[in-house]
């Protein structure tokens, strides 16, 4: 069983700036890539980017485009979603996932942190 931890949710104003980490206990050998999703309230959950484990690959959401950057650190296993220019409409809760990036299957959950952009 793979154990994730995310951190460094909170409130903030539009315009700030915010980065979410998340712990991967281990490396399944049946994965590829580390996703970030999230989910506001009464939508369905959303993809917000992914990263492949060697790090060579990202892909984001067009609504993040040029705003969120994620990284990866091997080493750690830990996958960071750095986000800029917060808007009001980023609200939701963050959740990190483990998995094939190729098929869409994302196996592992983390359980999430909370991030509020106020206006």
């Amino acid at each position: 069983q793979v154990q994730l931890v995310e951190s460094g949710g909170g409130l903030v104003q539009a315009g700030d700036s915010l980065r979410l980490s998340c712990a991967a206990s281990k490396r399944p050998l049946s994965s590829s890539a580390m996703g970030w999703f999230r989910q506001a309230p009464g939508k369905e959950r959303e993809f917000v980017s992914s990263i492949r484990w060697s790090g060579s690959s990202t892909d984001y959401a067009d609504s993040v485009k040029g705003r969120f950057t994620i990284s990866i650190d091997n080493a750690k296993t830990t996958v960071y979603l750095q986000m800029n220019s917060l808007k009001p409409e980023d609200t939701g809760v963050y959740y990190c996932a483990v998995g094939r990036v190729t098929i869409g299957r994302w196996d592992y959950w983390g359980q999430g942190t909370q991030v509020t952009v106020s206006s």
